[in-house]
């Protein structure tokens, strides 16, 4: 059961809104995002002034998740995604409902994994990279475990 304050809590917080996506390449990402992943584009915006200069962004969405592609179109760099594993956010998890003919329509789109499918008991999972090289799991669900909080 929870207690008084978890439940005040649990109104407070709501979702997660939507996950933000700083490339240098926004047009390349979001084809990809839209033609590969299936994502369609919501909408565009820019914000004029920002520390850092004006702020392009594009807002895709795919089963109620926004993923908010920002690009700083006057940066002069930026740096790149660092290749090994890092504390704080590790990828993007999308749940197909086939790995095998999800894999092989990112195939023929010219996406191959960067590893995978593993098959577990509840589970396959596999991984894809974005342009900038961003990692994207796939999950496919066979059995789901079991949420502690509904069970008690």
């Amino acid at each position: 059961m929870l207690s008084a304050a978890a439940r005040r809590d649990e109104k407070m917080f709501k979702r997660i809104d939507h996950i933000e996506l700083l490339t240098a390449a926004p047009e390349r990402t979001i084809a990809f995002y839209v033609d590969a992943l299936g994502f369609h584009e919501r909408q565009r915006t820019r914000i004029p002034e920002t520390p850092q200069g004006p702020l392009d962004l594009v807002y895709l969405e795919l089963g109620g998740t926004t993923i908010e592609v920002m690009c700083y179109p006057e940066a002069t760099s930026i740096p790149s995604r660092a290749d090994e594993q890092r504390l704080g956010w590790q990828c993007l998890a999308l749940e197909v409902d086939d790995m095998d003919g999800a894999l092989k329509a990112l195939e023929g789109k010219g996406v191959d994994p960067a590893w995978g499918p593993l098959k577990r008991p509840d589970y396959a999972r596999a991984e894809i990279r974005d342009p900038d090289g961003n990692p994207i799991e796939l999950r496919q669900w066979y059995r789901r475990p079991v949420d502690r909080l509904q069970s008690s």
